[in-house]
C-alpha cells in the first residue's frame, strides 16, 4: 500500500508542459537543427523547497531534482522506465529481489564515482527517522523499510545490499507491478554521503551545498531566491547528448507577470490561466496539458453523521453539474471527471483500455437535479434529517474559490442544504484535513507514477490518508488483494483495481469533480522535452533549442 500523495493546490498543480515530445536528439550536426544560443529561460509559480531528495514534497522541486540528479532508470517518452545508472537488471525469489549491475563511469559533479553504496546510503537516509522525510512511505515495500521507519529496527537491516562498488540487489516483502517506474522518481536516486556528512543540517539548503549526478547542476540558487539555473553538468555520463548549457528559472505567482515576460521574448514558456487559455487557442505556441492532477469534494462521515448515508452522498452528486464547472468557471481546458481515478493512470494490460474508461460508474459523476432531489428526500427519511447547513472549507486561491462559489450555488439548490464556505492558506488547510477537522473540502491530488492505486488507496479503512471515514470491506480485500498478492499477474490485478474503483463510486465515497488542464505557452523552437503527466512533469536531459 503506498501512502502520502504528492498533494497540490490549484496553483502547484500548474507545472506541466511538453511541445516537441521526443527521445534522445543527436549530436551538433551543422545542418541547421540547433539554435546557436542553447539557453532555455523558464518560468514557474513556486520557489525550491529545497534540494534535498529525503525530504522534497512539492513538483517544482522534484522536477529540478529529476534534471539534476540520477537514479537506475529515467522514463521514456510514452513514460517507460530505461535503464540509467542500471545497465541490467535481474529478477528472482518470485519477483521480489531485484539485482542491478550500475554503470561504471557514473560520476558525482565533485568528480566522486557513483557507487552501489550511494543508493544504500539514500534509501537508509530517507526511512532514518531523524531525516524527518516525509515521502518515505514509497519505500516501504523494501524488506524491513516500515519498521526501520518507525524506529523499530536499525537501518542497517533495510533489505537492499551493495555486491562490490557497481551491484545493488534490492529485496522486497512481495512483488511490485510498478516498481521500476517507481526507482526513476527522484525519492530512490543515491546520495552522495560525505556531501551530506559536510554540510549536515544544510545539506540541500543552497546550490552550493549538494552534488549532482544528473544532466544538470543546480546554480545559483540561494536558498530562499526567486530564480536559479541548471547549468549542464560536465561529470554526466551522457553529457554529450546533453543539448542546453543552461536552463534559467524565475519564479512569477502570477501568470500575468509571465506572460508578459513570454511577449516580450524573455521567457520560452509560460502557464495560462483561464482567459489567457481562450486567448491563445490558436496561437502555435499554445500547448494543452493534461496532467494526472485531480480535484475532488470530500465527505467526512466523521464530523457529520447525514454523510455516512449513501443517498444523501449520491444526491450531493448529482446536483453538480461538472460540464458546466469547466466550460462556464474554469475556462482552462480543464475535463470533468468520470470517476476518482483520472485518465492516464494505465492501461488494461491485454485490451489497451484506459482505466477511467473502464471503471467507469456513470451514475456517480452524472448530473441530475431531479434525481439529486429524490435521492436527497430518501436520504433525510432515513436519518431523520431535514437539513444539512455544512462548512466547505477551500484553500485561498482565487480558482479555488471560484469553484467553492460554483459548488455552494449547486449543491443549495437541494431542499434544506445550505453551504458556508471558509477560505483559508493553503497550508492550513492541508493541516486541517489531516487532522479531520473539516465538513466538505476541496481535495486535490497529482500522482507520482502512472497507477490507479495512487488515487484509490486513500479510502483504505486503515490509511491515515483516509481524512473522510469511509470504509467498506470489499473494498479494502480487492485492494489488499491487488496491491498484496497478484504484483506478478497484471490483468488479475488490474481486473481488481477495477472492480475497486466501481466499489468506491457506487458507494459515493468521495465526489469527484475534474482533471485539471495546465496549458501554456511554450516556443516552438523548445525541442526534446519529455512530458509526463502521471509523475515529474519535465524531463530536460535531451531538450534543447533548435532553428528559428
Amino acid at each position: 500500500m503506498i501512502q502520502h500523495k504528492l498533494y497540490l493546490s490549484f496553483a502547484v498543480l500548474g507545472l506541466l508542459t511538453l511541445a516537441g515530445c521526443g527521445q534522445q536528439a543527436s549530436g551538433h550536426n551543422g545542418h541547421g537543427k540547433y539554435a546557436a544560443n542553447q539557453t532555455l529561460n523558464w518560468t514557474e509559480i513556486q520557489e525550491l523547497s529545497t534540494s534535498d531528495l529525503s525530504k522534497v514534497t512539492d513538483t517544482v522541486s522534484f522536477t529540478m531534482l529529476q534534471n539534476t540528479q540520477e537514479g537506475l532508470y529515467r522514463l521514456d517518452a510514452k513514460g517507460r522506465p530505461q535503464p540509467a545508472i542500471a545497465t541490467h537488471t535481474r529478477l528472482s525469489n518470485g519477483g521480489k529481489t531485484y539485482t542491478f549491475d550500475l554503470r561504471h563511469n557514473a560520476r558525482w559533479s565533485n568528480g566522486d564515482p557513483v557507487t552501489a553504496q550511494d543508493f544504500v546510503y539514500s534509501w537508509r537516509r530517507t526511512l532514518t527517522p531523524k531525516t524527518a522525510a516525509q515521502m518515505q512511505s514509497y519505500l516501504f515495500p523494501v524488506v524491513n523499510a516500515k519498521a526501520i521507519n518507525a524506529g523499530k529496527l536499525p537501518a542497517s537491516t533495510l533489505g537492499i545490499h551493495a555486491q562490490g562498488k557497481y551491484r545493488l540487489v534490492v529485496n522486497l516483502t512481495k512483488p511490485v507491478a510498478y516498481w521500476k517506474t517507481l526507482l526513476a522518481w527522484p525519492l530512490f536516486y543515491p546520495e552522495n554521503a560525505k556531501v551530506v556528512a559536510k554540510y549536515g543540517s544544510r545539506y540541500g539548503t543552497s546550490s552550493a551545498r549538494v552534488v549532482s549526478d544528473g544532466p544538470y547542476q543546480l546554480t545559483k540558487w540561494n536558498g530562499t531566491g526567486k530564480t536559479w539555473t541548471l547549468a549542464k553538468n560536465p561529470h554526466y555520463w551522457n553529457h554529450a547528448n546533453v543539448h542546453l548549457t543552461a536552463i534559467n528559472y524565475q519564479v512569477n505567482e502570477s501568470t500575468t507577470t509571465s506572460y508578459n515576460l513570454f511577449t516580450a521574448k524573455k521567457a520560452d514558456e509560460t502557464l495560462l490561466s483561464g482567459q489567457q487559455v481562450k486567448n491563445n487557442l490558436n496561437n502555435p505556441n499554445f500547448v494543452k496539458r493534461l496532467p494526472t492532477g485531480t480535484q475532488r469534494l470530500d465527505l467526512n462521515q466523521k464530523k457529520v453523521a447525514a454523510l455516512r448515508n449513501v443517498k444523501i452522498r449520491q444526491a450531493l452528486s448529482a446536483a453538480i453539474n461538472r460540464q458546466q464547472l469547466v466550460k462556464n468557471v474554469l475556462q482552462d481546458g480543464s475535463v470533468a471527471s468520470s470517476g476518482l481515478v483520472p485518465v492516464g493512470m494505465g492501461k488494461n494490460p491485454k485490451t489497451g483500455e484506459d482505466f477511467s474508461r473502464e471503471a467507469v460508474v456513470q451514475s456517480a459523476t452524472a448530473y441530475d437535479l431531479a434525481r439529486a432531489k429524490a435521492l436527497l428526500k430518501q436520504g433525510y427519511q432515513a436519518t431523520h434529517t431535514h437539513q444539512l447547513h455544512l462548512t466547505l472549507s477551500v484553500g485561498d486561491v482565487d480558482a479555488t474559490k471560484q469553484t467553492a462559489e460554483f459548488l455552494q450555488s449547486s449543491l443549495e439548490k437541494l431542499p434544506g442544504v445550505k453551504i458556508a464556505v471558509k477560505a483559508v492558506p493553503y497550508v492550513q488547510l492541508i493541516n486541517q484535513q489531516s487532522a479531520g477537522n473539516y465538513q466538505l473540502t476541496l481535495s486535490g491530488a497529482q500522482s507520482v507514477m502512472a497507477d490507479p492505486n495512487e488515487f484509490l488507496d486513500n479510502y483504505l479503512t486503515h490509511t491515515s490518508d483516509n481524512i473522510t471515514g469511509f470504509t467498506n470491506a470489499q473494498f479494502d480485500r480487492l485492494m489488499d488483494q491487488a496491491d498484496n498478492q497478484d504484483g506478478n499477474q497484471p490483468a488479475v490485478r488490474w481486473q481488481k483495481l477495477v472492480a475497486a474503483e466501481k466499489v468506491l463510486m457506487t458507494q459515493q465515497a468521495t465526489i469527484p469533480l475534474f482533471q485539471q488542464a495546465k496549458s501554456q505557452l511554450l516556443r516552438t523552437t523548445v525541442k526534446g522535452i519529455i512530458y509526463n503527466p502521471a509523475g515529474v512533469p519535465f524531463d530536460f536531459t535531451h531538450a534543447y533549442m533548435g532553428q528559428a
